[in-house]
């Protein structure tokens, strides 16, 4: 499951590594300590999930949601996590775009159950780990994939790049989203890495369904495309 991003953003530096601690068993995860630099690494449009505080330095999380729902391509889940408690809170909160909202002091069970299912709900995780897009079935436990039932081998990187594709069908990724995503912020890897991959991954993919479900659009990124929106 771990190729689920996760993005913390919580001024408190000791509960944000014991967030860190306990998402990181289902979930890559990046931590913020103020809303500005949060706020930027949302909008790179990289991450499943955010866990968002509200009073934050910089920028407070009501003002990070407001701006990032503004944006038609950041629809990922965002959980509010804060001790603000009182029913118009709550209200200003959801009429801002918040998919859950949970008060501190918190249970981690009951934390690492919403966050499940808000990754379910945006298909992002299927009930048992599985995600499919029409011949194509990945599974994020033992990391195999079938088309049309029959297994197909992908490496690594061809795996997670397929896997972020699954995540967001019908969706334009850009090539400098897939990079931040796969090889992150900080790598001295070449950009060029990108279109290397996604050669392999395209004809791994066409050999294996006689279909060519990832489309590149010029100067734009590229798309993974369903049979729906044919």
């Amino acid at each position: 499951m771990k190729e689920l991003h996760i993005l913390i953003i919580e001024d408190d530096e000791d509960l944000a590594k014991s967030l860190q601690l306990f998402l990181g068993e289902i979930a890559q995860t990046t931590v913020s300590h103020d809303g500005f630099e949060g706020q930027m690494l949302g909008q790179e449009g990289i991450y499943d999930l955010v866990v968002l505080d509200l009073m934050l330095p910089q920028v407070s999380g009501y003002d990070i949601l407001k701006h990032w729902r503004a944006e038609d391509h950041l629809s990922m889940p965002v959980l509010i996590l804060t001790a603000k408690d009182t029913l118009d809170d709550k209200v200003h909160g959801f009429e801002l775009g918040a998919d859950d909202y949970l008060t501190k002091p918190f249970h981690r069970e009951e934390l690492l159950m919403r966050v499940k299912a808000l990754l379910k709900r945006s298909g992002r995780l299927g009930d048992d780990n599985t995600l499919s897009v029409g011949p194509f079935k990945v599974n994020l436990s033992n990391r195999i994939v079938e088309v049309n039932g029959k297994e197909l081998a992908l490496n690594g990187k061809e795996f997670d790049l397929l896997v972020y594709f699954i995540q967001n069908p019908d969706t334009i990724i850009t090539k400098d989203q897939i990079f931040d995503r796969l090889w992150g912020f900080e790598s001295e890897t070449a950009i060029s890495v990108v279109e290397v991959y996604m050669s392999n991954l395209r004809k791994k993919l066409k050999q294996a369904s006689s279909l060519q479900p990832i489309r590149t659009l010029r100067n734009v990124g590229y798309m993974f495309e369903t049979e729906e929106s044919d």
